[in-house]
């Protein structure tokens, strides 16, 4: 089996070294934190839980190693993921320190939500190894993982790594090219502004802005994304309809899209506070346990209709039958 190594656990670590795992690959996992390895063990056996729902064929877990240093994880191993904390002096460092220790050939990815691979690779003893593979969270369900690389990456490490997060049943996409934050996250950065927004000026609450999202458009987004589901809205004539009628309505000023609202101790114990309300006593790990079971059910209601992320699981699965 070949072996990943996991450097940083948290919920993104602890889901990658879940996703490998439990897709038949040997796993070293270092964080040097009190709780890291509890995370990770609880992480994987949610893992454990929602996988077979998902999959026609559960391949052997691989073997699990706890290490005791980032250079004994990283040491032979074929793919390396970085999840260290969102600043980025503490990635460089121990990105220099992951290429001190590792094969030449390995590829080297981080979880970075928002910093470029030009950035990562400052200092770094070999930058064309380094590149980004932002997954979403939780890891071990989501299938998508965006790949961004720079120009000093060769066509085939992409290639490589491609093939490596293929193999534990996820759904690469390689970027045109390196921005800050990615795609994913750009747009949900666009929703969260005007959320805020919306909460400052007391048009509506954290409950009711959720509600807002999943009894809507969040439905058709799980199936149809953002461009099919406004070319549905064209009616017949379709997109060009669409972008007619409506694209006027970019000049309206009906958004602060581009305005970010000032994070103060009131707006923030606003959103608390409903948060708080909306959670109704729910622990995280309750709400936590409840949104893998509404994945799991959302995605295997995407599997019989052979459509969007289920329509991927239903290749993947195929593919395992017949390598199998």
């Amino acid at each position: 089996m070949p072996t990943a190594a996991i450097i940083g656990g948290g919920v993104i670590g602890s889901g990658w070294a879940a996703r490998f795992l439990l897709n038949g690959w040997n796993v070293r996992f270092f964080d040097p934190s009190a709780d890291a390895e509890r995370v990770l063990q609880a992480v994987i056996e949610r893992g454990r839980e929602a996988m077979p729902a998902l999959s026609d064929a559960v391949p052997n877990e691989g073997s699990l190693i706890i290490a005791d240093s980032a250079a004994d994880a990283v040491a032979g191993a074929v793919y390396i993921q970085e999840s260290t904390p969102e600043r980025i002096e503490i990635k460089q460092a121990v990105l220099r320190s992951i290429q001190e220790a590792c094969d030449a050939d390995a590829i080297v990815a981080s979880s970075t939500s928002g910093f470029m691979p030009t950035e990562l690779q400052e200092g770094a003893l070999r930058p064309e190894q380094i590149i980004v593979s932002h997954p979403y969270n939780p890891v071990y369900l989501l299938p998508l993982v965006e790949v961004v690389a720079s120009p000093k990456v060769s066509p085939d490490l992409i290639q490589r790594a491609s093939d490596v997060l293929e193999s534990v049943s996820m759904k690469p996409i390689v970027l045109g090219a390196e921005v800050p934050a990615h795609v994913g996250d750009r747009l949900l950065e666009a929703l969260w502004r005007e959320a805020l927004w919306l909460i400052k000026d007391g048009v509506a609450t954290t409950g009711q802005i959720d509600d807002i999202i999943t009894h809507s458009f969040g439905l058709r987004w799980a199936q149809k994304g953002l461009f099919e589901t406004y070319r549905v809205a064209g009616g017949q004539a379709g997109m060009k309809h669409f972008l007619e009628q409506f694209g006027p309505c970019l000049e309206w000023p009906w958004t602060k899209l581009m305005d970010v609202p000032d994070l103060d101790d009131a707006l923030i114990d606003r959103i608390v506070d409903q948060s708080d309300e909306q959670a109704g006593g729910r622990t995280v790990m309750q709400l936590e346990n409840e949104r893998d079971r509404n994945l799991v059910a959302l995605l295997k209601a995407l599997r019989q209709e052979d459509a969007a992320a289920g329509a991927f699981l239903n290749e993947v699965n195929r593919r395992k039958l017949v390598d199998g």
